[in-house]
């Protein structure tokens, strides 16, 4: 196993190759290599058999379920031998309760436990720390630093090749100005083009795309899916993986919104104190959905059951296309189950 080593995410895919460490730390200010960084790792883990994976999210106001974590790396995994655990520590700095289970969970990650850390930036007092520095003996630190400026171009130009787009010089540069160093707001755009169907783009391809930009988030994504708005709901999707969300967070969002509606529909039911900005179009959408009947709301229900399964690597499949399925599925306006 590979241990104690530093490296960069343009260098994982290599140390990949040669092996799988037991613990990784993924730390830095570039979310979206960061973000890449971490899939990398995942795949690999599956590519070996770790079929499982436990996600916990560490909230700054409220601490970490830290007793969650620790119980659930010495717990027997009721699906796979080998499983991952992974614990997203947004802000660092895991407090004295957080420090001592990472430490611990840097001795108890081996062959059938792997253990990934997904932090933010790390300040130099972060990074002295013993836990970090217990993972970094135990296993691999990818640090995942800002691109450096002059770099940009570079970095857009190869990156729009791998969507199968091709920019010119000129291109390159509007978007690097246009981007400001923003990788995620530069990839958002180059795969704009590329769903668009843009093989070759020029500064005014890459200009119109830029000025019809929205900054998404789930929130409208639940909208447009009430509003049974199908190809707007889709665009919204798509560029909420280009921006880098999870799918973890966009299948919370939409299964609150499912799960609102559903109880709109029962007679009697108590409404739970659940949070949505989109009361209104809960409310235009309800006689829709009564229409549709409960044999609809079974197959979004199942469909969603399997994506989160897919989530958390109990079952086979890509998780944002069956999104994209669930998508199509809750804005299709007619009882699907009863139609086929």
């Amino acid at each position: 196993m590979i241990r104690g080593l530093k490296t960069v995410p343009e260098k994982l895919e290599a140390g990949l190759a040669r092996g799988l460490a037991p613990i990784y730390l993924i730390s830095g200010e570039e979310p979206l290599t960061a973000g890449e960084a971490a899939d990398l790792v995942r795949a690999s883990a599956r590519s070996r058999g770790f079929t499982e994976r436990e996600v916990f999210f560490v909230e700054r106001a409220t601490g970490g379920p830290w007793d969650e974590i620790f119980s659930a790396a010495h717990s027997l995994s009721l699906f796979s031998a080998c499983r991952i655990l992974e614990v997203r520590l947004p802000g660092g700095k895991p407090g004295a309760a957080g420090e001592k289970v990472l430490r611990e969970l840097a001795g108890l990650a081996g062959p059938e436990l792997l253990v990934i850390v997904i932090a933010g930036e790390l300040d130099w007092q972060a990074q002295k720390s013993a836990w970090v520095q217990a993972i970094d003996e135990a296993g691999v630190w990818v640090q995942a630093a800002a691109l450096p400026p002059r770099q940009m171009p570079d970095w857009i130009r190869a990156r729009a090749r791998r969507e199968g787009v091709k920019l010119d010089d000129a291109a390159v540069e509007a978007l690097a100005l246009q981007t400001e160093g923003n990788l995620l707001a530069a990839i958002q755009e180059i795969r704009k083009l590329a769903l668009g169907g843009v093989a070759e783009a020029g500064v005014a391809d890459v200009m119109a795309s830029v000025s019809q930009s929205g900054r998404y988030n789930v929130g409208q994504l639940g909208e447009a899916m009430l509003q049974q708005d199908r190809a707007r709901a889709l665009r919204i999707l798509a560029a909420l993986r280009a921006e880098g969300e999870e799918p973890t967070l966009i299948l919370w969002s939409i299964t609150q919104e499912l799960r609102l509606l559903w109880l709109k529909l029962v007679p009697g039911a108590p409404v739970p104190g659940i949070w949505s900005r989109n009361r209104a179009a809960l409310e235009a959408a309800a006689p829709s959905f009564r229409q549709r009947g409960r044999a609809t709301f079974a197959r979004l229900t199942l469909r969603a059951a399997r994506i989160d399964r897919i989530n958390k690597g109990q079952s086979p499949g890509n998780a944002w296309d069956e999104l994209a399925a669930l998508v199509v599925d809750f804005t299709t306006g007619v009882n699907l189950l009863e139609a086929a």
